[in-house]
This record gives structure tokens, C-alpha cells and sequence, in this order.
């Protein structure tokens, strides 16, 4: 397949880049370590390949002929990632919980990190993308069931890098205030993230 290249370093630019399920990742690093986000994400990654996967066998041709489809998924999104921001926001620094649970903090595991994917606009529109830039009419499953693995392969290591710098950051706080400041930015930022591609889409 000639657009193989073209479609990996695609695949690498959509998951590299900061969005929701990055920022989430990045947050769980923080509070609870590297090897904690693996399960995370291998979810969001094997979500994304399966929105490209289905996307590309033909869902395309009903998200936009409906787009209340659309509209309605986008809405659950960023109403589930404001509730999210919510919690990261009022959340208790990791030096003082005495569990997960009463921390306050949004616990992101892989069904969390899949569903996000579900309802995550620029996951959607990213699987439009490809669809409408890497495939065509003569197109076959397999062709598109390749392009949906790349995908998921591709997304591993740029999510669990989001993991990494997570858990490398959090050793730069060392004081209750310095943790709080963090996850109410981390919780500013993703609010803005998910609004932004909302309103962009």
C-alpha cells in the first residue's frame, strides 16, 4: 500500500497531539505512575482503531448524512469531559490521599479510556479524515482493516509517552499547593480541549 507512509506518520501527528484521552493519560501518570496508564492506553488505542474500522467500512456514509449523530455524540463528549475537569479540578494532591476513591480524582482505566474515544470529537474526525483522505471506492476490508491496525499500533507509544511525561512531571511537586496548582491547570486545559474541538468541528 503506497500511502502506508503517509497514512503511519498521520497516525502519529492525530495521537501525539494533545486531546482529551492525552491529557487524561498524562493526568494518571502524574498521580499514579507510568505503569498505571498502560491499561488506559491500550483502550483508547484499540477504540481508535475500531472507530477507523468501522468508520471506513461504511459509518462515514451515516455521520454525514445524519449529522445529529454527530452532534448528539459530541455533546455526550464534552459533557462527560466537563464532568471530568470537574472532579480533576477540586482533586486531592496524591501525598494525602488515603485512597483512589477519596482522592476525587477521575479514575481513567481502559473502559473509561475507550469510552472516551467513543464520544471524543476529534477521534471522530480523525477517522473521517482518514477515511476520506486514505481510502477510496475500490478500497477492501482488509485495505481498510490495515490502515485501522496501523493506526492502533501507532497510537501505543505516543499515548504511553503522554504516561511517562506524566509521571516525570510529578516529581517536580513536592507540596500540597504545587498540586493543587497542577491539576487545576491540567483541569483548565482540558476543558479547553474539549470545548475547542467542539466548537471547532
Amino acid at each position: 500500500m503506497s500511502a502506508w507512509l503517509p497514512f503511519a506518520l498521520f497516525a502519529f501527528v492525530a495521537s501525539i497531539t494533545p486531546g482529551p484521552t492525552n491529557l487524561l493519560i498524562l493526568t494518571q501518570g502524574a498521580r499514579r505512575g507510568w505503569k498505571s496508564t498502560l491499561p488506559a492506553v491500550f483502550g483508547a488505542s484499540l477504540a481508535a482503531a475500531t472507530i477507523v474500522l468501522t468508520v471506513g467500512l461504511g459509518l462515514s456514509q451515516t455521520l454525514l448524512a445524519y449529522p445529529v449523530i454527530r452532534q448528539l455524540m459530541a455533546a455526550i463528549g464534552v459533557g462527560w469531559l466537563t464532568w471530568l475537569a470537574w472532579r480533576l479540578y477540586r482533586s486531592q494532591p496524591p501525598s494525602i490521599e488515603t485512597d483512589a476513591e477519596r482522592s476525587g480524582a477521575p479514575a481513567f482505566g481502559p473502559r473509561q479510556a475507550a469510552g472516551l474515544q467513543l464520544v471524543n470529537p476529534k477521534t471522530w474526525m480523525m477517522a473521517l479524515s482518514v477515511v476520506g483522505v486514505f481510502t477510496d471506492s475500490a478500497s477492501s476490508a482488509t485495505q481498510i482493516g490495515v490502515l485501522a491496525l496501523t493506526f492502533g499500533i501507532v497510537a501505543l507509544p505516543c499515548l504511553a509517552l503522554w504516561g511517562m511525561i506524566g509521571s516525570g512531571v510529578a516529581r517536580l511537586f513536592h507540596t500540597k499547593r504545587q498540586w493543587q496548582w497542577f491539576n487545576r491547570a491540567l483541569a483548565l486545559l482540558l476543558l479547553a480541549v474539549a470545548w475547542g474541538s467542539v466548537l471547532a468541528s
